[in-house]
């Protein structure tokens, strides 16, 4: 067997970020990765002559790393479009509104203000890197979000936007977060805004090229130390190195970097077994649920009446729905998101009754020509046998505290990234980035 410095499991853009930081430091590194492709959870298709993200595509202002890569790599980014009016849907009442500020009664718009104040407010107690240290961490990671909701918020509304919110954001319902795993993902990304909001927030930017194009550069330059189709079966501790099993042959290392998402991570057989709160973990952090669905238009037919293209809804199937249209506006494209709750139950439903639930909710709020679009296509990261879920694996109530230390401790040889075990923006591709260089500069401290 060769004998590498690093061998680093998954070529998200994770174990690329790990992969090219270790080398340009004079590491030997192998990468390998299960699918036939590098990515993880981006992926860039075309569908109808229109080039789409299926996975991760947006970036915020804030997010230094990835702007900074994006810089370097030379993609080019565009500003989602935002002009024209948005639709708000929250507990069966539906609203109009152009800007920043949702379209609410005043007393809801107040109860909103302060709800978002509050939860940040909370959340600046809840560090980010080590959530245990919060005040009464213990108890708020025995509460969830959906108990909190409803003692902090009689408003219908701003309950459901806390939904919203939810789904989106984690891919999952309320009652499945921890109260201490919402807060800290909240500090990680500077609060609830930049989280959710467009303008300014982690939503704002899209690349020409596709956010998969990041970690398609990221191989380019990384040459033939990527092997594909090489899934990691065993990873086998010795005194001095590890070895790799995988479907294509054994590979030896001085330390493996492992960058998949915990629940994966713990599909795979470690020989001595890792400590047991590290296997809890992975038993424990399940995938959210997420399907994207594209219906691309031969021209913005809703931007002609005034409309964004964008919609907030808490009663689905669509969550959310985007202006997902070319920078030049040549192909036009309205992206559905389905998640939560709905995206768990959405691929056992019939293809054909899947695209006409989504094409209906397109012609209630736009109007009939929404009815036939001239390219469809959708995404269920649930179903791809090497992610199963989209945007992150959560930590549901009781478990944080409890099983956080485990979360990027190394295991002997074995070190952990991907974007969960990020100290800042995880869940995004900041934080895979972010993962990547933490766990290089453990493996090879001159990195």
């Amino acid at each position: 067997m060769s004998r590498y410095d690093v061998i680093i499991v998954g070529a998200g853009l994770s174990g690329l970020t790990a992969a090219r930081t270790l080398t340009d430091q004079g590491a030997e590194v192998l990468v390998l990765e299960a699918r036939d492709r590098v990515g993880g959870r981006t992926l860039i298709d075309d569908i109808g002559g229109l080039r789409v993200d299926l996975g991760g595509q947006w970036i915020g202002p804030e997010q230094r790393r990835v702007n900074a890569l994006a810089r370097e790599l030379g993609l080019t980014l565009f500003p989602t479009w935002t002009e024209g009016e948005a639709v708000l849907d929250l507990a069966g009442h539906e609203s109009r509104y152009t800007g920043t500020i949702p379209s609410l009664p005043p007393h809801d718009l107040l109860r909103l203000e302060w709800t978002l104040r509050r939860v940040d407010q909370m959340a600046a107690r809840v560090p980010a890197e080590e959530p245990r240290r919060a005040p009464n961490a213990q108890a708020l990671d025995a509460d969830n979000l959906e108990h909190w909701k409803r003692r902090i918020s009689r408003s219908e509304r701003v309950r459901g936007l806390i939904d919203v919110m939810s789904r989106v954001v984690f891919g999952a319902e309320p009652s499945e977060l921890s109260m201490l795993h919402f807060l800290a993902y909240l500090n990680g990304a500077g609060g609830a805004r930049p989280l959710i909001e467009t303008e300014d927030g982690a939503q704002q930017d899209r690349f020409v090229e596709g956010a998969g194009s990041l970690a398609l550069r990221l191989a380019e330059s990384l040459g033939d130390c990527i092997r594909l189709s090489a899934p990691a079966r065993v990873i086998t501790q010795h005194s001095d190195h590890v070895v790799v099993t995988t479907d294509v042959g054994d590979f030896e290392g001085g330390r493996v970097i492992v960058a998949v998402p915990p629940a994966l991570a713990g599909r795979i057989r470690y020989n001595p077994e890792l400590p047991a709160a590290r296997d809890q973990l992975t038993q424990r952090m399940a995938m959210g649920g997420t399907v994207k669905c594209f219906a691309v238009y031969e021209r913005p037919f809703w931007r002609d009446a005034g409309m964004s293209g964008e919609v907030v809804c808490d009663r689905g199937p669509a969550t959310v729905i985007f202006d997902n249209s070319s920078r030049d506006g040549d192909r036009a494209c309205l992206l559905a998101f389905i998640v939560g709750a709905d995206a768990h139950a959405w691929s056992a439903q019939p293809p054909a009754l899947r695209r006409r639930r989504v094409l209906d909710t397109f012609v209630h709020y736009f109007g009939p020509e929404a009815a036939e679009p001239v390219a469809w296509a959708e995404k269920d990261w649930q179903i791809d046998p090497w992610t199963r879920g989209c945007p992150i694996g959560n930590f549901p109530p009781g478990t944080r505290y409890r099983l956080q230390p485990a979360l990027r401790a190394p295991c002997g040889r074995v070190h952990w990234a991907g974007t969960e075990a990020a100290r800042e923006w995880a869940g995004f591709l900041e934080g895979a980035i972010e993962s990547g260089e933490r766990a290089a500069a453990e493996v090879w401290p001159r990195a």
